[in-house]
């Protein structure tokens, strides 16, 4: 009769032991997805703060009026400055597959940005006109 108990109480142990083995694998692949999600999002952030900075460093520029489409490199971002007419101009940041714009007037021969900051949508019914050349 003892031994009966003995095998019961091994085959609980060893139950107890596979389902923690179990348990154990699958919080591991939950930390592992996790784990890359976070780091695809801390690379997009990454990006977004480059170009947002490259966006800024453009607004700072000195550009001219006369060429259509004037570009610079700014770290690993790419800037433009795209003249729509005779008093409106557009600015494009770009790297990878993420642009930014911002919408500028030309006043006097100098080019004013709007104060409300850059745009994360083409401001443009002509999406043509918002890639980078």
């Amino acid at each position: 009769m003892s031994r009966q108990k003995g095998m019961s109480s091994l085959a609980m142990v060893l139950l107890v032991l596979v389902l923690g083995t179990l348990l154990l694998a699958g919080l591991n692949q939950q930390l592992t997805t996790y784990s890359r999600q976070v780091g695809g999002e801390s690379r997009s952030v990454r990006l977004q703060a480059s170009v947002q900075s490259a966006l800024e460093w453009g607004r700072v520029q000195r550009w001219l009026i006369k060429p259509e489409v004037e570009c610079r490199q700014a770290n690993a971002s790419r800037v433009c400055l795209r003249v729509l007419g005779e008093s409106r101009v557009l600015l494009i940041a770009g790297s990878s597959d993420l642009l930014l714009w911002r919408i500028g007037t030309i006043t006097e021969g100098q080019i004013r940005f709007t104060p409300h900051g850059w745009s994360d949508f083409c401001p443009l019914k002509e999406r043509a006109l918002c890639q980078l050349p």
